[in-house]
């Protein structure tokens, strides 16, 4: 008999989860009051089980290879899998929930995070949020270091987008269509306006995220960023483009979709243009989503749904 010939414990998978989540043996470890050796030669015997090379071991630590982070997903559904039956069955509280989500920098988004949070019902839960540059929502979804992504294309972008998408084995799921709005200070003297051009800005400075060494315009978070500017502005957070809306009357340009509980200093206007925005999310092709993560999306449909804007997934 090979190796490859015997089963998958599901002390193993749970043993796997742990150490991609930490990026290291030795961490994991710790968390599962397990030694390290014996940590070690799990992973080494589970991969002589799949007979595929899941992890790649540095001295930093480890990451997931291609083969991981499509075993990852599987791992995760069978251990969630488990857990219902157990709960059902056995009359055991439910595990910890996990979820991770990479996104560009929306407020809905965020809104629809929280939302789930408070109707996550489980006494323990690990989730992560990372609003972050858009080749890394990519990189983070095909290594699984997020189970999710949110970011937009257009006509622009779209082919390149989908390219690194495709490359990815990653699939796009259409979220919803918007009209290109600017986003300002209630006290921008621009903010009693019904819509703007593009002529109106001008003499404001641009804000935009800051998107790192691909600092091409395709991945850039906003459209229309071909179109010069006198006054560029390159920021790396929400909360700093919000407080230079407010200290520069600086604009930036998005979907339109603001949470005022969130944001309530800072407003949308319709901005007079042919473009359109293409929100949507990101997931393996062939990796079915977790429950977690099927909520998220619910909590996401319904934000957006909140400011009449038509779902199109």
């Amino acid at each position: 008999m090979t190796s490859g010939s015997r089963g998958i414990t599901l002390q193993q998978l749970q043993y796997f989860i742990e150490v991609a989540a930490e990026g290291s043996i030795t961490a994991a470890a710790d968390l599962l009051y397990v030694a390290q050796p014996t940590l070690s030669a799990a992973m080494k015997d589970l991969e002589g089980r799949v007979g595929r090379m899941l992890l790649l071991r540095s001295p930093r630590g480890v990451t997931l290879t291609e083969d991981g982070a499509e075993f990852l997903g599987y791992a995760k559904q069978v251990m969630e899998q488990v857990d219902l039956l157990e709960q059902r069955y056995l009359g055991r509280p439910p595990s910890r929930r996990l979820l991770g989500v990479s996104t560009q920098h929306y407020s809905f988004a965020v809104d629809a995070f929280v939302r789930m949070v408070k109707r996550t019902g489980a006494p323990e839960f690990e989730f992560s949020l990372r609003e972050t540059r858009t080749s890394d929502i990519i990189e983070d979804v095909r290594t699984l270091r997020s189970e999710l992504g949110i970011l937009y294309q257009n006509d622009f972008n779209r082919n390149v987008i989908n390219k690194l998408l495709r490359d990815s084995k990653l699939a796009f799921h259409p979220l919803f269509l918007a009209k290109p709005h600017i986003f300002i200070s209630r006290r921008n003297p621009l903010a009693s306006r019904e819509r703007v051009t593009l002529a109106d800005l001008a003499d404001l400075p641009r804000l935009t995220f800051d998107q790192g060494a691909n600092n091409s315009f395709y991945f850039a978070e906003e459209i229309l960023s071909t179109l010069s500017s006198k006054q560029d502005i390159r920021v790396s957070d929400r909360a700093t483009i919000f407080n230079l809306m407010i200290g520069l009357d600086g604009y930036t340009i998005s979907t339109g979709i603001i949470s005022d509980d969130l944001d309530p200093e800072i407003i949308a206007i319709p901005l007079e243009s042919d473009e359109r925005i293409e929100i949507g999310w990101i997931s393996h092709s062939a990796i079915p989503l977790t429950e977690q993560a099927q909520v998220y999306l619910d909590e996401l449909r319904a934000v957006v749904a909140q400011f009449g804007v038509e779902v199109l997934g």
